[in-house]
């Protein structure tokens, strides 16, 4: 890669880094962002799902986005977006406004992340995405991680506002190098908007996303929950059937007929989904539990990032030596052995040991989001590359988000079993390492030489 291409991909880095932190971070800090703005605070949960459904609906129109106006201008302007709703964040005043701004930031987030992982993608060559797709890895490994530590220790000895106001200098600095290093890519002659297509997976998803955060919540209306979601099945279910019959849909769904491609949109967001559950889940055990300090709950959480981190020059070399296929294999099974081993963790349990399990629990976590989103465009033409990352961005993007809900939701079922604080967060670790069967199971039925043109083990 040349020095611009490498900073094209640290820019998008970096812009994913914010959307990702900015969906997290409030959770640790929702007791004192109540506390100043004078709510309970479980009704901060929906400042999280405000965001969340905002990306949900947002993501599908991106690549016509992208086509009609310009990487350029679409990436500059959801800068801008993002950059002022968290200075809007911060200044919020009551809930509500607070919710309001989270929308906009979920506006600017939906249309960051994917226009700026188009632009990487098309314009690097295959035999260099393996280390593009490196750059753009490391923000979903972080963020989810610092997140916890970062929003425990700004709202325990500073003010929660700073959670939103670090993202200001980061903006502003992205918008500049945006204007020299994002090109001015788009569509020679667009396609039309598909509005049917796109209001159907508007409604479907923003309807999953809500009943799944209402099931999670402490006290859920089960009927409006239960009408979430038969809607979101029933609109969905009628979208697909839209997006295959239409002569020019908004998501081409014949893509998933690549077999790369399909392992990382089905059984890679799955995966992403459950991986995303645990840094979810450690501070609330180790709070609830383990009865320790927010701060220091955030705090050993880092230890996952530290393996993140330290198998990250490992990663290509392994994939280059045993292959795509091997590497991701293994890192599901990995992970699987590691929220079995997190499951049995207790007060009692020395803090070396628990570091440890932690500390491999985010290597696998790396090299498993490494392979998947390194094979993910291996096969795809580059004709269809826009409806790809579309597609991909809304998945990848919905596993994460509902990875929360279904964590939580996991912890108020093993409730039901027994008034033990740590039975709930044994089932719900036990039962995240059960649904990692189906990624190992999608990941098993891929060729050995899948992704072996990107991985750098053939010509």
């Amino acid at each position: 890669m040349d020095g611009k291409a490498r900073g094209l991909a640290l820019l998008v880095a970096g812009a994913f880094f914010m959307e990702i932190l900015d969906a997290t971070v409030i959770a640790p800090a929702a007791p004192h962002i109540a506390e100043d703005l004078g709510v309970t605070p479980v009704s901060v949960h929906v400042a999280i799902t405000a965001y969340l459904l905002t990306l949900a609906v947002l993501i599908p129109i991106s690549g016509w986005l992208t086509e009609r106006y310009g990487a350029r201008r679409v990436f500059a302007v959801a800068l801008i977006v993002f950059t002022l709703a968290s200075i809007g964040c911060a200044a919020a005043q009551n809930l509500p406004m607070l919710v309001g701004t989270r929308v906009l930031q979920g506006v600017g987030g939906a249309l960051m992340v994917p226009v700026g992982r188009l632009v990487v993608i098309r314009t690097t060559a295959k035999t260099d995405l393996v280390r593009a797709i490196a750059y753009l890895t490391w923000p979903a490994l972080a963020a989810p991680l610092l997140a916890p530590a970062l929003g425990g220790i700004l709202s325990t000895y500073a003010s929660w506002r700073l959670i939103f106001l670090i993202n200001v200098p980061l903006g502003v600095a992205a918008l500049v190098l945006a204007r020299r290093l994002v090109p001015d890519m788009r569509a020679d002659e667009p396609r039309p908007l598909d509005r049917r297509g796109f209001l159907m997976i508007a409604a479907g998803t923003a309807a999953l996303v809500a009943g799944l955060e209402t099931v999670a919540g402490p006290h859920p209306p089960w009927p409006v929950a239960i009408a979430l979601l038969v809607f979101a099945g029933v609109t969905l279910g009628a979208a697909t059937f839209h997006l295959l019959r239409a002569p020019q849909p908004l998501v081409d769904l014949s893509i998933l007929r690549v077999r790369t491609y399909r392992a990382t949109a089905l059984g890679g967001s799955l995966f992403r989904a459950v991986i995303t559950a645990i840094p979810f889940l450690l501070p609330l055990l180790f709070q609830l539990v383990f009865g320790w300090t927010a701060a220091q709950a955030g705090l050993v959480v880092i230890a996952l990032f530290a393996g993140n981190i330290g198998i990250k020059p490992a990663t290509t070399p392994l994939m280059r030596r045993f292959g795509i296929r091997t590497v991701m294999l293994g890192s599901i099974v990995a992970s699987a052995a590691c929220l079995v081993g997190i499951a049995f963790l207790g007060p009692s349990t020395p803090l070396l040991l628990i570091l440890l399990v932690l500390l491999l629990s985010g290597v696998f976590r790396s090299t498993g989001f490494t392979t998947y989103n390194t094979s993910a465009f291996a096969d795809v033409p580059p004709a269809r590359m826009t409806s790809a990352n579309t597609l991909m961005s809304t998945v990848q993007e919905l596993g994460a988000g509902l990875g929360v809900a279904l964590g939580a939701l996991l912890v108020r079922f093993g409730g039901t079993f027994t008034d033990d604080a740590q039975t709930p967060f044994r089932v719900a670790f036990l039962a995240l390492a059960v649904l990692l069967a189906l990624p190992a199971i999608e990941a098993f039925r891929l060729p050995r030489t899948a992704g072996n043109v990107v991985a750098g083990r053939a010509s």
